[in-house]
């Protein structure tokens, strides 16, 4: 098994460096806070196992932020792991057990901060448990719903002197995670879609987890049922494929939507059935039978009500279904479908440089690549426009939307896959959240190409200011000065310059930087950028101020 150390500050470093030289283990040194985001997306399909080191002090409440992902990672796409069947332990530094409870210096209640975020989170007390707890740590992160698990050393346990014998299995009082199939009830979904006339697959980001990719897009072709995905979903087929529809929520296509809103069976794999996706829940697939398949017993029937549960790993259960599903006769329900999209295809009229265009010039020149995101307008043109295939992933903040993801999720995408193009694409307002990881990108001589979408505003408030109050925009303006005059509310040529010039910033970096501003050359940007082998390359591309996401 591959397993990746990620440590912060020099005296962890030192450790964790001679240890690793001695077992073959890799250690990364993570610059600032997050090195969490860029530990996780570290991978491609080769990642199984990661532990994290960090020291005592505030540094871990900037962890917590990345430890919340990985519980949210179904389809509104969580902060941090989306690609891999990744589980992650964080060890953290605590303060000498007798000091514990005094307010002492830098001392912090890990156990407290991440009981509600996490799988499981402890402190080992006592020398004696160290293995055992460590076993069972590892043992609750990678069973079941993979998660996180916290533990807690605090100085003198992680100083004494103690016995080296590890256990090789563990028994956890009350955790017993059920890998079996209930075949009564798979039985019973499949009837159910047999006897289907508009049947579809909703299909979230459970099944990218579990890499059931290939499997995923078998079953869709034996049956012949059309596939909608969630955000966090997106790729489970590829898009190119016929029968994928679409998006579903609240930018989602037209069609797909509207089969979701028709059908008369919703099978459901690996989803948890956000907010984002059912808006009011009482409508929701309000005529269609629901099944619903997924590895946490607890995301079944919470937010909607199903008529078959199966609680099962995504592979395990579209491999059973592959066993026994066959090919069904809803031709008339596909072709309506199909006239759904043609007559109701998302795009952008607008003439000049759109984010469509920027993105489908991505598409045609970047086959083999990992695209991240980062969270706004940037982020839902990426998921309406972006084409993703076997060779192509996308990374993106689903589950708490967090600015600043795009690049630190580049920056791992990267380390992870040295041989595959990496494109972040960004907003000006996110790409300032975690500007300083330029630095690390230079460092590491990554030719990452982050294409950043200016529009000179936090665009997606400022788009919900427009729709929904009135154009009473406050503090979305990313040229607003103290000087300017109250109520503005539209741009105009006298508009302050944009600070900052990200053009000379990258330059500052020792990263290369390029500015577009007409349609015609985005495709040579994007090309000079690929020729760029050793530094990390920003396009600025000029977008129009008021460009919305649609539909909404």
């Amino acid at each position: 098994m591959k397993c990746t150390l990620f440590c912060k500050f020099e005296s962890e470093k030192d450790i964790v460096l001679q240890g690793a030289n001695q077992t073959g283990w890799r250690a990364n040194v993570t610059p600032e806070i997050f090195g969490n985001v860029e530990r996780d997306l570290q991978t491609d399909l080769k990642m199984f196992m990661r532990a994290y080191i960090d020291r005592m002090t505030p540094d871990f409440v900037n962890l917590s932020i990345g430890l919340r992902a990985p519980q949210l990672h179904e389809e509104t796409k969580q902060l941090i792991m989306k690609v891999s069947q990744a589980f992650f332990v964080c060890f953290m530094g605590q303060v000498p057990t007798h000091l514990i409870g005094n307010d002492t210096f830098q001392e912090v209640d890990f156990v407290g901060i991440t009981s509600s975020i996490c799988k499981y989170a402890v402190m080992v007390r006592k020398r004696e448990d160290l293995a055992e707890t460590i076993k069972k740590a590892f043992y609750i992160a990678k069973t079941g719903k993979p998660g996180v698990v916290v533990v807690d050393l605090p100085k003198d346990v992680q100083r004494a002197y103690g016995s080296d014998f590890y256990p090789e299995k563990i028994a956890v009082s009350g955790y017993e995670p059920d890998t079996s199939i209930h075949m009564g009830q798979l039985n019973k979904a499949l009837d159910i879609l047999n006897h289907a006339v508009k049947p579809v697959f909703l299909i979230g980001g459970g099944v990218l987890i579990a890499r059931a990719k290939k499997e995923m897009t078998r079953l869709a072709e034996l049956t012949g049922v059309p596939v909608i995905t969630t955000i966090m979903g997106k790729g489970a087929v590829p898009t190119a494929n016929s029968l994928y529809v679409g998006n579903i929520g609240i930018h989602g296509s037209y069609a797909a939507n509207l089969a979701v809103g028709n059908c008369d069976v919703l099978f459901s794999i690996g989803t948890r059935f956000s907010d984002r996706i059912t808006g009011k829940t009482e409508e929701f697939a309000a005529n269609a039978k629901i099944i619903h398949i997924d590895v946490d017993a607890a995301s079944i029937s919470r937010k909607i009500d199903v008529d078959v549960s199966i609680t099962a790993d995504a592979k395990k259960a579209v491999c059973a279904l592959l066993e026994k599903a066959g090919p069904l006769c809803i031709s008339e329900w596909t072709d309506e479908i199909n006239r759904w999209k043609k007559e109701y295809p998302i795009e952008m009229r607008e003439a000049g440089m759109t984010p469509q265009r920027i993105i489908q010039s991505i598409n045609e020149l970047f086959k083999d690549a990992v695209i991240t995101t980062d969270v706004g307008q940037n982020q839902l043109w990426t998921t309406q426009f972006l084409d993703i295939d076997e060779k192509k992933q996308m990374l993106t903040s689903g589950g708490l939307g967090t600015m600043g993801y795009g690049l630190p999720a580049g920056i791992g995408a990267k380390l992870g896959n040295p041989h595959k193009d990496v494109i972040v694409i960004s907003g000006d307002g996110g790409m300032q959240m975690n500007i300083q990881e330029m630095a690390t990108a230079v460092v590491y001589e990554l030719p990452i190409i982050i294409c950043i979408l200016n529009n000179g505003y936090l665009g997606n408030v400022r788009q919900w200011q427009e729709m929904f109050y009135e154009r009473r925009y406050s503090s979305t303006c990313m040229r607003y000065r103290r000087s300017c005059e109250t109520g503005c509310n539209r741009p105009d040529h006298g508009c302050p310059e944009y600070t900052p010039d990200f053009i000379a910033l990258a330059e500052s970096y020792g990263a290369k930087g390029i500015r577009v501003i007409k349609a015609e050359d985005i495709k040579a940007a994007l090309l000079n950028a690929k020729q760029n082998k050793k530094t990390p390359t920003i396009i600025e591309f000029i977008i129009d101020r008021e460009a919305n996401v649609m539909p909404i």
